[in-house]
This record gives C-alpha cells, sequence and structure tokens, in this order.
C-alpha cells in the first residue's frame, strides 16, 4: 500500500508543533550512531517525550471514538498496545522520504498501531 494513500485515507492532519516523522528518524538515527552515549544526549528525553505524547493522542484519539460508537483504527488486547522502537523507526524508514516528512511521528505510530492491533472482523 502506498504511503501517501493510507496517509491520505486515514485523514491525517495535525498540529503545528507536532514532530515530522523524517525528523524523529534523524534523531533516533543519531543516538543510535552514539551507542552507549546516547544516555547522555538531551535528545534521548526529547524523542521519548515526543512518542509519550503521541500516544497519548493516538489513544484519546481512540477512546473518543469508542465513546462516539465509531469503529477503532485498532485494537489493542487489554486496551493497551505498545510499540517498540525498532518497529517505529522500520515503519518510517518503509515511507518514501517526501511522505516522512509530510507525516506526524503520531500518524508514523497510528500505521504501526494498526497493523500490530488489527481489530476483528
Amino acid at each position: 500500500m502506498r504511503w501517501t494513500v493510507l496517509i491520505l485515507a486515514l485523514g491525517l492532519s495535525g498540529a503545528a508543533h507536532a514532530m515530522p516523522a523524517s525528523e524523529f528518524l534523524a534523531r533516533a538515527d543519531a543516538l543510535r550512531a552514539k551507542g552507549p552515549f546516547a544516555l547522555m544526549s538531551d535528545d534521548l528525553p526529547r524523542l521519548k517525550q515526543a512518542v509519550v505524547d503521541a500516544g497519548g493522542q493516538l489513544r484519546a484519539e481512540r477512546l473518543a471514538a469508542a465513546a462516539e460508537h465509531r469503529p477503532p483504527l485498532y485494537c489493542p488486547p487489554g486496551g493497551h498496545g505498545s510499540l517498540n522502537a525498532d518497529e517505529l523507526t522500520a515503519t518510517i524508514r518503509a515511507m518514501p522520504p517526501a511522505a516522512r516528512a509530510k507525516t506526524e511521528l503520531k500518524d508514523a505510530m497510528r500505521v504501526v498501531m494498526i497493523r500490530k492491533y488489527p481489530c476483528p472482523a
């Protein structure tokens, strides 16, 4: 499936302050290149917070859909899904570079969650 089509089909839009997926990937790659010294980087807490914030927004969207009796886009077991950095960075890497720049981190995370936690038919 083409990323542009998926992103547009989900009707994704976001706040002006959201981190682009391309920026997240560049920062994550830079941290990974630092090896154990990444733990001392100021960027590490920023990236962690960006993921936490985006995850919170996704959860709020999912709960709002349920409250409005709309079908959820993903169905994590017990209502709590998770993803790891490798899943997220692999998904962002699979996007064409132009799509990465236009896609918010939250939207890339949504793609991972939809794939990882599909809802029963």
